[in-house]
């Protein structure tokens, strides 16, 4: 036995040596795939996969295919921009897909069996969104109205200003005939000479596309009707994030123009899917509720439209509601629960429902078949990247996809679900990363790595980071906690409310008996630990800095510094409004209460601060107040303002600099190293 297990440490000793850890751009360069499209004969799957384009700094997404018994391929290829949304024609035929190719986001189709892309709309304005008609002839989409002629007059005349949530352009829902077999009028000249004189012969014009719906309203979402004679649509007054909340449902007849109201409550309601034989409709809402939707429960409900009678569906589900497919077999959806994400098929009759088994741990984007048995999915297991799945409704299904292969010979994250008590008795689920040589006989340094939201959450993932180096830091020699704090989706509407009214207090809870958790098992040594997360992350992590000393270093991305600060300045007002139930002049003190800058006087911690430059979700004045406050008190601090981004950083050498900053400044507090910041590839 003896010579049994050392052999095996053998083994795994060198196993581990052909391993290696990735580098930060091999990190970043990792593909991905989504938005998995199935035909309407089930045997063949578009997807998308996106790849890092370091020369043009961008990220470039393609359409890939996958049929039956075939390797997949790549079925786009341009090189200035991506393509995306694929879709299958009604006969399968036809693949559309947006793209923009030099004349702003315009449809395009191509043939399944290959071929040159030919482009179908020609709006100056661009296509948002769109679907294929059920008769396979025509497109209907939303695009923006055209620009105000007056507001650019009024520019000539009196420059650039705008009136605050005043300025903006509403979206409609229009239709385009689509003709396989026209030639492109750019293909063709229009031209001739006659006598020295151009007359135009021959012409072929592009196909005009007609407009459905119009009026003070703007359309956020729609879906044509399985007969093709309607159109439900959700609308709110206009395009601001705010005016969600005031979203509502109507259906508008094709060959009329008629718009109907149907679903109408005082806060928001969302259209999510027609009923197979189109006689009901299925939406969410919040129906009366416009002081806590941002953390309690949407309520799902179907509507039979010549009666107006409605039912409750899924009253038990206890998870935000979104996302439903209705089909024949039932209605589909999949939702958080804990650190998984389940596939439940709801009852439309009685409401009820089942989860379905045999699939991967978490399961995204939903695609069928018409009769609903056969369904294509994104998903994953914790120790796998996210894949394409195909298979039966229900049953076990093939993974068409490899892209976990690009992590095999890598150095990965070690994911172990923990749970705790914390300071109020709540109990606390965290993701514990270990080194993939961990020895429990050994205390590690810790480093707490806090998600944003507050409704987002944490799950086992074996390459974990973002804008943080997690697998550079496990290697070298560290565990790394990512808690699923109050607040966080799939634990339930009681849950996500914990932190109302005590934000930041109940967040530091959690965080801080998580901490003690792992120092009552030996694990960690509290001398070295650090913290960092982004947004509500970011927050929470500078709610530490200024109430804590525990942490040798911090890290801020795109945090809240100062409740009164982003109150005014935030795009949405009602977040603060629903969390805190109150605004600043209301209640002071729970403002000051939840701050950080309150306790600015105590704060001792090193933190860097990470900030895009015009971040609208938490303005940046947030990051100036918190770096002034730290300056004033001497405390070693330092702000990175990412140049032209916003809430997060979308660009893959920007997100490079970010792993980098972040390396250096844990390195230096926690582990006591002087890390430059290499200027030049290495050759």
């Amino acid at each position: 036995m003896k010579k049994l297990i050392l052999l095996l440490s053998v083994v795994s000793s060198i196993q581990l040596a052909a391993q290696h850890v990735p580098t930060f751009e091999e990190q970043i360069s990792l593909r991905s795939v989504g938005g998995a499209q199935l035909s309407p004969d089930g045997k063949t799957i578009a997807y998308t996969v996106q790849s890092t384009d370091w020369n043009d700094n961008r990220y470039d997404t393609e359409i890939w295919l996958a049929r039956e018994n075939e390797k997949p391929f790549q079925l786009t290829n341009y090189a200035k921009n991506g393509s995306s949304v694929p879709l299958f024609s009604p006969d399968g035929k036809w693949i559309s897909f947006l793209s923009d190719r030099g004349n702003k986001t315009q449809i395009y189709v191509i043939r399944v069996d290959g071929g040159e892309a030919k482009l179908v709309t020609k709006e100056e304005e661009g296509i948002s969104f769109y679907e294929w008609h059920p008769d396979g002839k025509r497109f209907v989409f939303v695009k923006q109205d055209e620009d105000d002629k007056s507001r650019k007059d009024r520019e000539k005349r009196y420059g650039a200003y705008e009136a605050d949530d005043k300025e903006f352009t509403l979206s409609h829902i229009w239709q385009i005939n689509f003709n396989p077999d026209q030639p492109d009028p750019s293909e063709r000249p229009c031209y001739e000479t006659v006598d020295s004189l151009k007359i135009k012969t021959g012409c072929i014009q592009w196909p005009k596309a007609s407009r459905i719906t119009e009026g003070k309203f703007t359309v956020t979402g729609f879906s044509v009707s399985p007969d093709g004679t309607k159109i439900a649509f959700t609308h709110q007054p206009d395009p601001l994030i705010n005016s969600s909340l005031k979203s509502d449902i109507s259906i508008v007849d094709i060959a009329t123009r008629k718009i109907t109201s149907v679903v109408s409550n005082p806060s928001s309601d969302s259209f999510e899917d027609w009923s197979p034989d189109g006689k009901e409709i299925l939406y969410t809402t919040n129906l009366s509720d416009t002081l806590s939707n941002y953390y309690l429960n949407s309520k799902l409900f179907a509507l039979t439209l010549d009666t107006k009678a409605t039912r409750q569906l899924a009253k038990n589900l206890d998870e935000d509601l979104g996302g439903l497919v209705w089909k024949p077999n039932g209605i589909f959806s999949s939702l958080w629960n804990k650190t998984k994400r389940p596939l439940h098929r709801i009852d439309p009759v009685t409401g009820d429902y089942t989860t379905l088994g045999n699939l991967p741990e978490q399961v995204f984007g939903l695609s069928f078949t018409r009769d609903g048995k056969t369904a294509a999915f994104t998903g994953r297991n914790g120790n796998q990247l996210t894949e394409v799945f195909l298979g039966a409704t229900g049953g076990q299904p093939s993974q068409i996809t490899d892209m976990t292969r690009q992590i095999k010979d890598w150095k990965l994250a070690q994911s172990e679900v923990i749970s705790w008590k914390s300071k109020d008795g709540a109990i606390i689920e965290g993701i514990l990363h270990k080194p993939a040589n961990y020895d429990p006989s050994k205390k590690y340094p810790l480093l707490v790595m806090i998600h944003g939201g507050p409704t987002g959450i944490d799950t086992p993932t074996p390459v974990p980071g973002g804008v943080y180096p997690v697998l550079q830091w496990l290697d070298k020699g560290c565990l790394v906690l990512r808690p699923n704090y109050r607040g966080s989706a799939g634990y339930g509407e009681a849950f996500r409310s914990l932190n109302v009214k005590n934000l930041g207090v109940g967040d530091m809870w959690d965080v801080m008996s998580g901490i003690d958790y792992l120092d009552k098992k030996g694990m960690i040594d509290k001398t070295k630990m650090g913290c960092m997360g982004w947004s509500q992350g970011g927050y929470i992590s500078a709610f530490l800095t200024t109430n804590t000393s525990t942490f040798k270093a911090i890290s801020v991305g795109a945090g809240i510094s100062n409740w009164v600060t982003y109150y005014v300045s935030t795009d949405i007002h009602p977040f603060t409004r629903q969390y805190l139930k109150a605004t600043p002049w209301s209640d002071e003190a729970i403002y000051k209460k939840t701050s950080p800058m309150t306790n600015i006087n105590n704060a001792k911690t090193p933190t860097l601060i990470q900030h895009g430059e015009f971040d609208r979700r938490v303005p940046i004045s947030n990051a100036y107040e918190l770096l002034q406050g730290l300056r004033d008190k001497n405390v070693p601090a330092e702000l990175i303002v990412y140049k032209g981004f916003g809430h997060g950083i979308s660009k893959p050498k920007e997100r490079l600099a970010a792993n980098w900053h972040n390396w250096q400044w844990f390195n230096k507090y926690v582990w006591d190293e002087k890390v430059a910041m290499p200027l030049a590839d290495k050759k």
